[in-house]
C-alpha cells in the first residue's frame, strides 16, 4: 500500500483519537477515509487491515504523543475550516481562521429596519463563521440628521436580534485622527479646499472640467482649510479629493471629502464643526479597526474605486470589500425619505406601526428574531435585487411560534347564538393541542358569540360543533341564531365553528397591517380594524403573548384590549 495512503489514515487516527481522550476505533477511521478518499472505496477489503493495524498502533499511545504527533507531522488537520453549511453563506476569499473582522457601521439617523438587520447577521454570521470579531460602530459625522435617540433604537434593534458584537464605537470618537489625516491628504497635494458654489461644482463634474480651486498651491489650501475650521461658513469650502475629472466613474471627479456642518453634534456638541463624508470616513475607520472583509450594499460598488484610492494615497492597511443586495419587501419600502413623512404626517402611529419594515414594528407585530435570522440567511449572499414577498417571512415566523402559541378562540364581527338545551355549566380546554402548557376552564350557561362570517353561512337544519363542547343544530335565524344539541359524538363529515361564550366575553380590537404601498402610492386602507370577542382567559396573559386564534390566525397581545394580527 502506497506510503501516502499510510500516513494519510494515520492522521486520521490520530486526529480522532485526540478528540476522544487518546483512543479511536476502526468504524470511526473508516468512515472518516473514505469520506476523504471516495477514490479508495473500490480497495475497501484491502484498506480494512491497515486501518486496523494503524489504530491499533495509535491507541498504545499517549494522548499527549497523539498530540505532539498531530503538530509536528499533520499540523494541516489541525486548522478548523469553516463550514459552509452552517450559516448558508459562501466562503471567503483571503480569509483566515481567527483573524477575520467585520463591521456593521450604521448611521444613527432613523430607526433600524429589516435592511440593517440584513447588514448586521451578515456581518455577524461571518465573523462567527471564522471565529473573528465584529465591530458595532456609529458611522455618525452628520449631525443634521443624528440624534441620540437614533443611537439608542439601533443598539436596541440589534440586541433584540440577538447579535453579538465585541467591540462598539463612534466613529466620531476619531475626529483628532480623521483631521491630521486631511490634514495628511492636503499637505501631500492629493486633496484641495473648493470654494467654488454648489452649482459650479455639479455643473463642472458632469461637464469633466477641473476648477480653478484644484490649482491652488499648498500655501493656499493650508490657509484654506485653517479657515474652514474657524471662518468659512457652511458652504463656502470643502475639501475635495484631487481624482480625475475625465473619469467614467462619477464618483472619481473631485469627490467631496470633508464639509462643514454647524449644527451640534449628539455626543461632542460643537466641539467640531468640519466632518468627513462617508467615503473618507468609512475608509479610515475600516483601515485603522482591522476590519479584514467590509460588507455593504451594492449601491455603494462604485464608490469603491474612491475608497481604495483613499487608503492607496495614505498608505493604510485595505480591507477586502463585498457587496449584496439591499433588502425590503414588496409595497414595505425602507427608506427614511419615504417612512419620515409617514410619520410626521401622521399616516401611521409611529416607528412602530405594524405596517412598517423597521424592528420595532416587526417585533410589535410578533415577528421573532430568530425567523428574521433565518429568513436573511435563506436568501443567501447575493447582489441580486431582493424584494421579497412579506410571506416568505410569516413561514419561517409560522413554524417558530406555533408551538408555543397559546390557543384561544375568538369571535370577529361577533353574533350570539342560544343553546337552548344547554346541559354544561364549565368545560376544561387544554392550552395547546400537542404541547403540555396547561388547560384552562370556562363558564358556559348556553349562550354564546360566534364569528360573522361563520354565521353569515349558517341556515335552519344545518348541523355543526362547537369546537371542545358538542354538535348542535340550527333551529333558529332570525332574529336570533338558536340551536339544540344533537350529541356530543366527533363527526369530521360536519363543520367546526370557534366560540366565546357571552357572560365572561372579552372585548378587543383586532389590528391588521396590510401592504402600505400600492404601486408607489401609500395605500390608506393599509390598517384594518376589527371588533371581536375572545375568551376571559385572555386577560390573564402578558402584553406580548403569541395567540393563535383558533381558525382565525397567530396575533401578538399588545395591550388588555388589543391584539396585532401578526399571520394566518
Amino acid at each position: 500500500m502506497d506510503d501516502e495512503i499510510r500516513k494519510s489514515i494515520r492522521g486520521i487516527a490520530l486526529l480522532n483519537a485526540s478528540e476522544h481522550d487518546g483512543k479511536t476505533r476502526n468504524d470511526a477511521v473508516i468512515s472518516k477515509v473514505m469520506g476523504s478518499k471516495p477514490e479508495l472505496r473500490e480497495k475497501i477489503k484491502e484498506i480494512i487491515p491497515i486501518i486496523s493495524e494503524i489504530v491499533n498502533e495509535v491507541n498504545t499511545i499517549t494522548l499527549l504523543m497523539q498530540k505532539s504527533e498531530l503538530e509536528t507531522k499533520f499540523p494541516e488537520l489541525l486548522t478548523v475550516k469553516p463550514k459552509q453549511d452552517r450559516v448558508g453563506l459562501p466562503l471567503l476569499d483571503d480569509a483566515e481562521q481567527g483573524k477575520v473582522v467585520t463591521r456593521f457601521p450604521p448611521e444613527p439617523n432613523g430607526y433600524p429596519h429589516i435592511g440593517h438587520a440584513k447588514a448586521a447577521i451578515i456581518d455577524e454570521e461571518y465573523a462567527r463563521m471564522y471565529g473573528g470579531k465584529l465591530i458595532f460602530r456609529f458611522d455618525d459625522t452628520n449631525p443634521e440628521k443624528e440624534r441620540l435617540e437614533y443611537y439608542a433604537a439601533i443598539k436596541v434593534g440589534l440586541d433584540w436580534l440577538g447579535v453579538k458584537y465585541d467591540h462598539i464605537k463612534n466613529t466620531s470618537d476619531d475626529m483628532e485622527l480623521i483631521y491630521r489625516k486631511a490634514e495628511e491628504f492636503i499637505q501631500s497635494g492629493y486633496a484641495y479646499v473648493c470654494t467654488c458654489n454648489k452649482e459650479t461644482i455639479s455643473k463642472n463634474r458632469r461637464e469633466m472640467l477641473s476648477c480653478k480651486c484644484s490649482f491652488g498651491d499648498l500655501t493656499q489650501n493650508t490657509k484654506r482649510w485653517k479657515d474652514m475650521l474657524e471662518k468659512y461658513k457652511p458652504g463656502e469650502a470643502i475639501v475635495r479629493f484631487r481624482g480625475n475629472m475625465h473619469s467614467e466613474n462619477t464618483v472619481m471627479r473631485d469627490p467631496t471629502l470633508l464639509r462643514i456642518i454647524d449644527e451640534s453634534h449628539p455626543i461632542h456638541k460643537n466641539k467640531y464643526r468640519v466632518w468627513p463624508n462617508y467615503d473618507f470616513a468609512v475608509s479610515i475607520e475600516d483601515s485603522v479597526d482591522g476590519v479584514t472583509h467590509a460588507f455593504r450594499t451594492k449601491e455603494y460598488e462604485l464608490r469603491n474605486e474612491l475608497y481604495y484610492a483613499i487608503l492607496d494615497k495614505l498608505q493604510m492597511r485595505k480591507p477586502r470589500v463585498l457587496e449584496f443586495s439591499r433588502l425590503e419587501f414588496d409595497g414595505m419600502p425602507v427608506s427614511k425619505r419615504i417612512l419620515k413623512p409617514l410619520v410626521q404626517e401622521g399616516k401611521v402611529s409611529g416607528y412602530d406601526d405594524p405596517r412598517l419594515p423597521t424592528l420595532e414594528a416587526m417585533r410589535r407585530r410578533g415577528i421573532v428574531p430568530e425567523a428574521i435570522r433565518k429568513f436573511v440567511l435563506s436568501l443567501s449572499f447575493t447582489k441580486s435585487d431582493t424584494l421579497a414577498p412579506f410571506e416568505t417571512l410569516e413561514s419561517f415566523n409560522r413554524k417558530i411560534i406555533d408551538p408555543t402559541s397559546m390557543r384561544l378562540f375568538i369571535a370577529t364581527d361577533p353574533v350570539k347564538l342560544i343553546v337552548k338545551n344547554n346541559n354544561l355549566t364549565e368545560v376544561e380546554i387544554s392550552n395547546h393541542p400537542q404541547k403540555d402548557m396547561g388547560k384552562r376552564k370556562i363558564r358556559i350557561d348556553g349562550s354564546f358569540y360566534i364569528s360573522g362570517n361563520d354565521a353569515k353561512s349558517l341556515k335552519v337544519g344545518d348541523e355543526v360543533r362547537l369546537l371542545e363542547i358538542y354538535n348542535i343544530k340550527i333551529t333558529k335565524i332570525v332574529p336570533n341564531i338558536e340551536a339544540d344539541i344533537t350529541d356530543n359524538n366527533f363527526k369530521p363529515e360536519i363543520p367546526k365553528i370557534q366560540w366565546v361564550p357571552s357572560q365572561d366575553a372579552v372585548k378587543i380590537e383586532v389590528l391588521i397591517p396590510k401592504i402600505l404601498f400600492v404601486n408607489e402610492q401609500f395605500n390608506e386602507n393599509s390598517l384594518e380594524i376589527k371588533q371581536a370577542l375572545t375568551e376571559p382567559y385572555y386577560l390573564e396573559l402578558n402584553v406580548g403573548a403569541e395567540i393563535q386564534f383558533v381558525r382565525y390566525g397567530y396575533c401578538r397581545k399588545d395591550s388588555a384590549n388589543q391584539v396585532i394580527y401578526t399571520h394566518k
